[in-house]
């Protein structure tokens, strides 16, 4: 399996250090190409390659830590997105519900990557969260997945593991996924809950 994070900014470089500290190999990548972020790569060692968004968008598993206006320009650069595992990280906080023609912002992303199967996820955290250590004697922290294809949602929440989170599932993006997805200017109820959970 193969692991790609599309946005550089505090969330994708919080995750990217998480991949990096597991030595799960990952592609980073941006819109302003790996030049610009070489820098980061080098600094956090050969887990973290900067690619180019072409290459970044071969992965098995696409994590969009973009800006949510910009996944729209994410997904076209990629002609055929079947049989890819996307995940949404982003936070449409402050798009108006009719841009979202009052849909969950996940089911809008899902449309614009057609043919994927889309995991919401690593969105209710803030950055600097999601870069601290997720084992601590209360448990793993928890990451929340929602998705309506369940092969899909479980093969992020390997991926939580792997990267040292509980995964929990809330569902499907319509129900219980709305939970973690800000409408308008109001955030979700699990949005900045930072639980942890004790592993059996």
């Amino acid at each position: 399996m193969t692991y790609s994070i599309i946005g550089i900014g505090n969330v994708g470089q919080a995750l990217a250090l998480r991949f990096a500290r597991k030595s799960i190999p990952v592609g980073i990548a941006n819109r302003r190409g790996p030049e610009s972020i070489a820098g980061f790569g080098q600094q956090h060692g050969a887990a973290i390659t900067p690619m180019t968004l072409a290459r970044a968008l071969q992965a098995d598993v696409v994590i969009l830590a973009v800006p949510f206006r910009a996944h729209a320009e994410v997904a076209e650069a990629l002609a055929d997105w079947r049989a890819k595992v996307v995940i949404d990280a982003t936070n449409a906080y402050g798009v108006a519900l009719s841009e979202l023609g009052d849909q969950p912002s996940s089911a809008v992303v899902a449309r614009a990557v057609a043919g994927a199967h889309l995991v919401k996820a690593f969105n209710h955290l803030p950055a600097g969260v999601l870069a601290q250590d997720p084992e601590s004697p209360l448990g793993r922290r928890v990451i929340f997945l929602s998705g309506d294809d369940q092969g899909a949602v479980s093969k992020v929440a390997a991926l939580v593991r792997e990267l040292g989170f509980a995964p929990v599932s809330l569902g499907k993006i319509a129900e219980g996924g709305r939970l973690v997805q800000p409408r308008d200017k109001t955030w979700a109820p699990l949005i900045f809950q930072d639980v942890f959970k004790k592993e059996a």
